[in-house]
Parts: structure tokens; C-alpha cells; sequence
């Protein structure tokens, strides 16, 4: 198995732009290796004859379905706002940013 080098962690640390020490290559290469490692055990595991899935168990749309139905009338639910214009709700400004 290849280990993973100090050269490539300096070129993924450089990547990620992230200044690390001589002591900080070596920590993270070794341990960068036992990761690598795992996985290629598991992808030795892994057999052509079992199917891919994204979930263990079948799963199923439980959403209901999209059906227009009657809402409140929007001159009533403006009537009961503290404020409003323009159709819509009047709210105080909470940030100080100009919208475009």
C-alpha cells in the first residue's frame, strides 16, 4: 500500500491554504495514511454482486399531495396587521443596508 507523503500533504495544505509546520506535515501525513488505508480495506470488502443503494431500506414519498385549497382573504389578514402597504406587511427595517 502507498503511503501518503509529506510533499502531497504540503501540496493539499497549499490547496487548502493552510500554513502548516514541519511537525503539523508529518502528524497529518500519518494519520492522512490509516484513513487511506480504511478505505481501501473497505473497498476490498465490497463485492461486484451487491447492488449500490443510497439507503438501506426502500424509502417512499410520505408527502401529501399539492392541492390548491382556500386560504384567508388578503384584505382581511391586512386589516388584522399593525401595519401594512402595498399588499404587504409594513415591519420596521432591522438592518441598515440599503436594498436594491
Amino acid at each position: 500500500m502507498t503511503a501518503i507523503t509529506r510533499a502531497e500533504v504540503a501540496h493539499l495544505a497549499t490547496l487548502a491554504r493552510l500554513d502548516l509546520t514541519e511537525t503539523e506535515l508529518d502528524h497529518y501525513a500519518q494519520q492522512l495514511d490509516v484513513i487511506l488505508q480504511s478505505v481501501a480495506r473497505v473497498s476490498e470488502i465490497a463485492s461486484a454482486d451487491i447492488p449500490a443503494t443510497s439507503h438501506p431500506l426502500p424509502l417512499e414519498n410520505v408527502f401529501r399531495d399539492d392541492i390548491a385549497r382556500p386560504c384567508l382573504d388578503r384584505a382581511e389578514v391586512l386589516a388584522a396587521a399593525p401595519a401594512h402597504e402595498d399588499d404587504r406587511f409594513r415591519v420596521p427595517r432591522i438592518l441598515d443596508e440599503e436594498l436594491s
